[in-house]
């Protein structure tokens, strides 16, 4: 495993910021962590970072006990975090050799990592330009670029769309998908369509505690209590018919659109009765739990 956290807990005063939690990130996997506000994200975040002591429980990074070996562990993470720690008034190739630098990396070594990241990330129509004229979103790729200079086995992004343009969001997004390739990616963010749109298996963290951790399929399969099925029939049916199907089905009417509410998906069901009944179905479709209502359902 690439990340491996084991009854992690962090306590701040008389508030548990982290109440011991477990989990692991596979080599390959882009993994989402969400949470509301205060729930302990980024505090995790540090902990693996090694910017923050945890209080009792593990962390390990590709084998590395973030504690005990801390700088073999720091030595393959790349770190985004959420307040990109930017020096302005530098220009970016200037910036990225001294962030390369800081990272151990000399002379050739160092100009061919500057040269890939900024080809990578895309910041060659704006090579030249000093820091502070560019957009947040070119910004974030700096950030990226200098994360990821030293060729890290991990990378951690503390909220790293937060604050762009939709544009911005989209470029950033494809980025992160295009390094997830070939890296372990840990993020977190507020936008559910990224982490839709880019992982395949998401955390929960609230109040210090995960409330979930699975793919987001299954997430999803697991709220839908009730199946929601919108048809569209070329003709007037027997609504009756439906509702013998099964018990608790409830139908509304639109015209030839029905909106069909139960206790399990009926699709074939109703397929099979409008085959016997010699009824034309235009559309069906299942309705499903977004992430969002999974979100609120287990945070509120």
């Amino acid at each position: 495993m690439s990340i491996i956290v084991s009854d992690l807990t962090k306590i701040y005063g008389a508030q548990k910021a982290l109440d011991g939690i477990s989990f692991e990130v596979k080599p390959g996997e882009i993994l989402g962590f969400l949470g509301p506000n205060g729930a302990g994200k980024s505090t995790t975040m540090k902990i693996l970072t090694g910017y923050l002591p945890q209080h009792s429980g593990s962390a390990s990074i590709c084998g590395y006990d973030v504690n005990t070996q801390s700088m073999e562990a720091r030595k393959r993470i790349g770190y985004l975090p959420e307040l990109n720690p930017l020096y302005t008034d530098m220009y970016i190739k200037e910036y990225l050799l001294f962030s390369a630098g800081l990272l151990g990396l000399t002379g050739e070594a160092a100009n061919t990592a500057v040269e890939t990241m900024i080809q990578k990330t895309g910041l060659t129509p704006e090579r030249k330009k000093q820091i502070a004229q560019l957009s947040k979103g070119y910004k974030q790729r700096v950030g990226l670029a200098a994360a990821m200079l030293h060729n890290p086995e991990v990378l951690i992004l503390d909220e790293p769309t937060s604050g762009l343009d939709p544009n911005q969001v989209v470029e950033i997004r494809n980025l992160i998908k295009e390094i997830g390739k070939d890296k372990t990616v840990l993020f977190s963010t507020h936008i559910m369509q990224e982490v839709e749109a880019m992982c395949t298996r998401v955390i929960i963290i609230n109040k210090g505690k995960i409330v979930a951790n699975d793919a987001i399929e299954n997430l999803q399969k697991k709220l839908n209590k009730t199946f929601i099925l919108t048809i569209e029939f070329k003709d007037e049916i027997n609504e009756s018919l439906i509702q013998s199907l099964a018990p608790l089905v409830q139908t509304e009417k639109n015209g030839k659109l029905y909106k069909i509410k139960a206790q399990s998906d009926l699709r074939e069901a109703i397929a099979k009765l409008a085959q016997q009944n010699n009824w034309l179905i235009l559309s069906m479709q299942l309705e499903e739990s977004s992430l969002e209502e999974v979100f609120q359902s287990l945070t509120q």
